[in-house]
């Protein structure tokens, strides 16, 4: 069974976010970048699957700036086969991910796609189940255990009400929850061993596909500074002040 992997690449989520003084984007001078940490866990269950014997092969993808072929090798390095990556330095959103992986499922036929269930950076939550949609794949989103049985997929799945269990014919896309492993790190030999590893570079236009955006970024600012707490002396106080101050209790 082949497993196809989808990677971004982000800000590493310990870095403290700076705005432009301009307010226009993000500030990413001199910025240390990593590969998604959703995308992380979709890795480490692809390699898992093939270490069961029940995957042969796992590819990763990236669809991003020439930069992203870093997260790439550290996919090859944490286990995946080979990697292909889709080039492109425009803004690349949900949807235009969707559609250029929707056609590189198309060139691969793998039986699984695993995707992390969102994006740190953008947060949208989407690529999977447009991904879904575009294939025509079953889907199984914030899964928090995957179980291949034959030609069936088992995802058990994070709702708000607990936990909900799904049954997929193959091929199907999975979107990974934070709960569905623990992934590990690359040791110095794999990743020298990454570097020789194959990796496929195409543009969006070899694959018939656009990936500009069709979003205008207006402005980005950076959130209210937490203001200090206050201990009030009553019920009546903090009651007084949910009402009239913070306008909570009407």
């Amino acid at each position: 069974m082949k497993v196809l992997v989808a990677v971004k690449r982000v800000i590493d989520y310990n870095v403290k976010i700076r705005v432009k003084p301009d307010g226009s984007d993000v500030d990413l001078t001199n910025v240390k970048m990593a590969m998604n940490p959703f995308c992380e866990i979709a890795v480490e269950e692809a390699v898992r699957l093939k270490e069961k014997g029940v995957a042969t092969e796992v590819v990763a993808v990236t669809v991003g700036p020439k930069a992203a072929q870093e997260q790439l090798r550290t996919a090859l390095a944490l286990g995946a086969d080979r990697a292909i990556h889709v080039e492109s330095d425009e803004r690349v959103e949900s949807l235009g991910a969707a559609k250029a992986l929707a056609k590189v499922v198309e060139k691969e036929a793998p039986q699984l796609v695993i995707l992390g269930k969102q994006a740190i950076d953008s947060d949208n939550n989407q690529t999977g189940q447009m991904l879904a949609a575009l294939t025509g794949m079953a889907q199984g989103t914030f899964a928090s255990e995957v179980e291949v049985e034959g030609e069936t997929l088992k995802v058990i799945r994070e709702i708000d009400g607990g936990l909900q269990t799904v049954s997929l014919k193959l091929p199907a896309v999975v979107t990974t929850d934070l709960r569905l492993n623990e992934p590990r790190y690359a040791k110095l030999p794999d990743i020298m061993k990454a570097k020789k590893k194959p990796m496929d570079v195409m543009t969006p236009a070899d694959l018939g596909v656009e990936v500009a955006s069709r979003l205008k970024l207006v402005k980005v600012e950076p959130p209210a500074e937490r203001q200090g707490g206050v201990k009030v002396g009553s019920v009546d106080e903090l009651v007084d002040k949910l009402k009239n101050e913070a306008k909570v209790i009407s």
